[in-house]
């Protein structure tokens, strides 16, 4: 068993399957949410362990809301343009001016914050529902997650875990991808 198997399974899933996971997830009323970290490399593993823990969690009566961010990106950037117009627009012009456009969609015109919002659950009960943020390696390099939590505070009103791919640096930095500068400003926890 891989060390981020161990950590989902006997730190994390014992915690969500809990009569009322909110005060262990996290200090902040209206932030019950935390970061599961994980090896960028164990993406596909990572998918299989949450199938795998959906099913767990639900034969304990929980009611589980996986939200994709890979599917909320692909929504973003469809709602401005058809996908193949973005392969022959990253073509004509730079990667950086790409990366840029799709940021500022994520943002301003299709913020990715109101797209994971309307994904969650309807008539929410924090003692059932339980939501799962992955695909989150979708967005890099585009989007830094430490903002979407930001945005997501007050909004989120169930015990909700974000998968994230990176690297852990000191208590509470994390590394989006292994590759980015590290981000020491989360105050949700880490697993």
């Amino acid at each position: 068993m891989t060390d981020f198997e161990k950590r989902l399974r006997n730190d994390l899933e014992p915690l969500l399957a809990s009569p009322d996971p909110r005060e262990r997830i996290s200090a902040y009323h209206d932030m019950p949410y935390a970061l599961f970290r994980y090896d960028p490399e164990q993406e596909f593993s990572l998918r299989r362990e949450i199938t795998m823990l959906t099913t767990r969690l639900t034969q304990k009566g929980k009611r589980i809301t996986r939200i994709s961010l890979a599917q909320c990106l692909h929504e973003a950037i469809t709602s401005q343009r058809p996908l193949e117009d973005w392969y022959e627009a990253e073509q004509a012009g730079t990667v950086d001016d790409t990366v840029q456009t799709i940021t500022n969609i994520l943002e301003e015109r299709a913020p990715l914050v109101d797209l994971v919002a309307k994904r969650m659950p309807s008539n929410p009960d924090p003692r059932t529902d339980v939501v799962l943020i992955n695909r989150t390696g979708a967005l890099f390099p585009i989007y830094r997650t430490f903002s979407l939590l930001e945005q997501l505070k007050g909004r989120v009103l169930v015990p909700t875990i974000l998968f994230y791919p990176g690297d852990l640096d000191g208590a509470a930095g994390l590394r989006f991808m292994g590759a980015l500068d590290a981000e020491h400003n989360y105050r949700p926890k880490i697993f």
